[in-house]
């Protein structure tokens, strides 16, 4: 893990970047929200007019949900995301005084804001660490061996005991950019990692590509 993490930093930085375009708690918040079944890259397509229209945790907590349902269309399952997205404003207004809350319980507390959601607004916006258990961290931290779990939440507890503190924050980002430019989920490029020696989902990809091949040629 150690040799795992170094070359991470080595080869990503150690910065942790954000990925969703925001100015705000709550921009981030709700473009968090919206990243959910659906690519960071969308998210931002729609966010500049979604943010220039509503333009407050107010504005969305008033405004008409077939409006806000028109404006997210693109991300995908709109109709929840929106219903979620209202609900999360007005509860913002009424319990914690239009602020986003500072504090996960809170946070998760908010309609459609899991522990995923909370961790990405608490670390990029208030640089509070924690491990944030998207789709590429779920799918490479099981392939490296770091975790053996599935469910999201038991696997964000199972890294913050064996990943340095100090290495929560840049992980996502790291392991994102891992994911996707060698480590991708369709058709991973292991010959070309420079984590395979150290990765036993990709000694395995390797092993089982090299069977493949021999069949092929034993069959021609």
């Amino acid at each position: 893990m150690e040799r795992i993490l170094d070359q991470l930093d080595a080869v990503y930085g150690k910065e942790h970047v954000c990925y969703l375009n925001n100015e705000s708690d709550w921009q981030l918040l709700i473009a968090t929200q919206l990243s959910a079944q659906c690519t960071d890259e969308r998210v931002n397509m729609v966010t500049p007019a979604l943010f220039e229209e509503f333009n407050s945790i107010k504005a969305f907590a008033e405004a008409d949900i077939y409006n806000i349902e028109k404006a997210i269309h693109s991300t995908g399952f709109y109709r929840n995301k929106a219903k979620n997205i209202k609900a999360c404003c007005q509860l913002l207004l009424t319990e914690h005084n239009g602020k986003v809350p500072v504090d996960i319980d809170a946070l998760t507390q908010l309609p459609g804001v899991g522990r995923k959601t909370a961790n990405v607004v608490l670390g990029h916006k208030y640089n509070v660490p924690a491990i944030v258990v998207d789709t590429h961290v779920k799918r490479i931290s099981n392939k490296l061996g770091f975790t053996e779990l599935a469910d999201p939440v038991k696997i964000e507890f199972d890294l913050m005991e064996k990943i340095p503190k100090e290495h929560w924050l840049r992980y996502n980002t790291q392991i994102i950019a891992h994911g996707r430019t060698l480590c991708t989920a369709r058709s991973p490029k292991c010959d070309q990692c420079f984590l395979l020696k150290d990765c036993p989902g990709g000694l395995y990809e390797m092993y089982n590509r090299i069977i493949k091949n021999e069949g092929l040629k034993e069959k021609e």
